[in-house]
């Protein structure tokens, strides 16, 4: 989650329609929020001295609030020594997201703000107050002080032992992301564990690491609009979805997905341009409605509304392919489908990959957008076979109804 893409840049996008675009500029124009004042620029400042860095210190349960994001655990093929998957270490990459607790008293004048976007004036009823409530609840991530320049101990429980190991420090964006060397540890595929942020007691400070053996199946989903309404293509759809609606499915989908554990039983990954602040928020919907599985996100915060719009939209072809370089390169020898929508790059990006790897990726799944307005470039036929130029016409399906993925399943199952 960490890494800067590598990849060259995606060819351009088309521009966001005249109306989009316009929503769009007036949000840049909102006032930038989150500046880093006092203590916290001499925190940032010391992120960048690295590992010698006299200020770096462990995060401190009074001070800071810490997020672990699930992972999934994997073998490398490097350590082969002739005698089978058993004999290979197990690893992880563990993500970290370290906080200022009560770090900033601004929360108000951000839901404000996107409260008068989304056209919310006060007079809405019953329900206003849970509504603000709900945003307030939302906002608070992106608006809490990172803190750079930390460290944690975390306590991985595997087979009736405790491995205790040293994560850190965390990055200017407050993130620390570290590959860990589990050991031959007996374990089998699907096996889960719950490491822990020692000294801490929070729920978001246990997580849970799922194992995953070299061969199998792997989904690599999207997820807005692919199995979260978001309304990507529009900028007021973005925060009214991200911060004052109820999250909701895209009809069918969660069902299908099911069909897809029952027939595959896939490792699975969510893979979403989001900014890591939405962690909480899509991991409770994720797990509400969909198999759970590792969610990867943008590693950086957004400092304005318009930084977030940007965060949705802005080369995501490229964030997508470099994240999917670094799952591929954890699992090789895994047989993947990947499912995405129209909205962004997915096509693209999804294309991109079957040219390097066309014995990784057996199937794509691409979800035709009907229900965001401005989607007719975009859902036009001669995008998707731009897009999937080369690549063979038997693998990549376009579907607007989600039990037409039931043909492609049957496929792969078989």
């Amino acid at each position: 989650m960490a890494q800067d893409p590598t990849t060259k840049s995606p060819t351009p996008q088309p521009e966001l329609s005249r109306r989009a675009t316009a929503d769009a500029k007036v949000l840049l124009r909102r006032p930038s929020f989150l500046s880093r004042r006092g203590t916290a620029i001499l925190d940032f400042l010391s992120s960048l001295m690295g590992h010698k860095n006299p200020l770096v210190h462990p995060a401190d349960p009074r001070k800071n609030t810490i997020w672990l994001l699930d992972n999934t655990a994997y073998q490398s093929q490097s350590d082969s020594t002739g005698q089978g998957s058993a004999a290979r270490s197990w690893k992880a990459e563990y993500v970290a997201c370290i906080f200022e607790t009560n770090g900033r008293e601004d929360v108000g004048k951000v839901v404000a703000t996107i409260a008068d976007l989304i056209g919310l004036d006060g007079e809405v009823g019953p329900d206003g107050k849970a509504l603000r409530e709900r945003i307030e609840q939302r906002v608070q991530p992106f608006i809490n002080q990172v803190s750079p320049a930390r460290t944690i101990e975390l306590d991985i429980p595997v087979n009736g032992t405790e491995q205790r190991h040293h994560l850190g420090d965390s990055d200017g964006n407050g993130i620390i992301s570290q590959a860990i060397d589990l050991g031959q540890l007996g374990v089998t595929d699907g096996t889960v564990i719950r490491p822990q942020a020692r000294g801490f007691t929070e729920p978001t400070t246990v997580m849970e690491t799922r194992f995953a053996a070299p061969e199998g199946w792997m989904v690599i989903s999207d997820i807005d609009d692919t199995i979260k309404r978001t309304m990507t293509r529009e900028p007021t759809g973005i925060l009214r979805t991200t911060f004052a609606e109820e999250p909701v499915a895209i009809a069918g989908m969660p069902e299908v997905y099911q069909r897809i554990q029952r027939s595959l039983d896939p490792t699975w990954f969510y893979l979403s341009a989001s900014p890591y602040n939405l962690y909480p928020f899509l991991h409770q919907f994720v797990h509400q409605h969909y198999s759970p599985g590792t969610i990867v996100l943008r590693d950086y915060s957004w400092m304005d509304i318009g930084g977030l719009i940007k965060s949705f939209t802005e080369k995501t072809q490229e964030y997508k392919v470099d994240r999917m370089e670094k799952i591929r390169s954890w699992f090789p020898q895994r047989r993947v489908l990947c499912i995405g929508d129209s909205t962004q790059s997915d096509p693209e990006a999804y294309a991109q990959m079957y040219e390097r790897y066309a014995d990784w990726i057996q199937a794509i799944a691409i979800r035709k957008v009907t229900d965001v307005e401005h989607m007719e470039e975009k859902n036009k036929p001669e995008r998707f076979e731009r897009a999937f130029e080369n690549v063979p016409r038997a693998v990549w399906t376009v579907f607007e109804n989600a039990e037409e993925l039931d043909s492609v399943i049957a496929r792969l199952g078989l």
